[in-house]
């Protein structure tokens, strides 16, 4: 069998000096899809900034290994070219820099690591071209600075083209439903399951099982006070939907 695509292990970080990840275990094995639920302030996204190496959170305790290899020890850089991928709650805006530019350099730079040739620039454009349409992005779009006066679900239509153009290995979707109209979040839904595979996984940031009933996942986890107080399949998903987190939240 082979070894964890991901290995968290007593995992503890702070930000700002207030502990927020306490202790945190979790396995995923390639070609599986996990969601992590729970309350706000529980830590979740905390969760993913610390396993993509975001300046300001420190890690206090515990291990990360991502393909075997150490990856606390990696910088930002390198986590991405590794072959993680996080789609953001919020996504940045880059004012003087086509969205075409950052995707083309990005991907080269993924192929590079990983000694494959370069796309030039018509083979980058006809695959951005096939992906976006897939997306309901057009070219005006693209040719756009990245997410600079986009609509919330036009930031995650263009998060969704970057993973969908990327191929990552693991793939992090932080809130990656937030301020979708139900259209759109099918659109990314179907994005997202078009890079399922056995060897690809993910990892769901949500509050609610929504964009659950179109990204099935094969485990869902309950996230609360820093670490997962319980694990479960789709069902418990669907119990934290009718229920809510009150019996998971530890008073004050």
């Amino acid at each position: 069998m082979n070894a964890p695509l991901l290995e968290i292990e007593d995992l503890c970080a702070e930000v700002g000096g207030k502990s927020i990840i306490k202790d945190f275990n979790l396995t995923i094995n390639e070609g599986e899809v996990h969601a992590i639920m729970g309350p706000n302030g529980a830590g979740k996204s905390t969760l993913s900034y610390v396993l993509c190496g975001k300046p300001g959170y420190k890690v206090t305790g515990g291990s990360v290994k991502f393909k075997g290899k150490d990856l606390l020890s990696m910088s930002v850089e390198e986590r991405a070219r590794e072959g993680i991928f996080l789609i953001m709650q919020y996504p940045v805006e880059i004012p003087g820099v086509p969205s075409t530019t950052f995707l083309k350099h990005a991907v080269n730079a993924i192929r590079q690591h990983r000694r494959q040739p370069e796309l030039d620039t018509m083979e980058f454009l006809k695959l951005v071209r096939e992906e976006g349409r897939k997306l309901g992005i057009d070219n005006e779009m693209l040719k756009r600075a990245i997410n600079v006066g986009f609509s919330g679900g036009e930031k995650k239509r263009m998060e969704a083209l970057e993973m969908s153009i990327l191929k990552p290995d693991f793939a992090i979707l932080d809130e990656a439903d937030s301020g979708l109209d139900i259209d759109a979040m099918k659109i990314v839904a179907e994005s997202v399951n078009r890079l399922r595979n056995e060897q690809r996984s993910m990892l769901i940031i949500t509050h609610f099982q929504r964009l659950l009933n179109y990204v099935v996942p094969d485990f869902v986890h309950v996230f609360a006070d820093g670490h997962i107080v319980k694990s479960g399949h789709k069902e418990l998903a669907q119990e934290l939907e009718q229920n809510g987190y009150a019996e998971y939240v530890r008073e004050k």
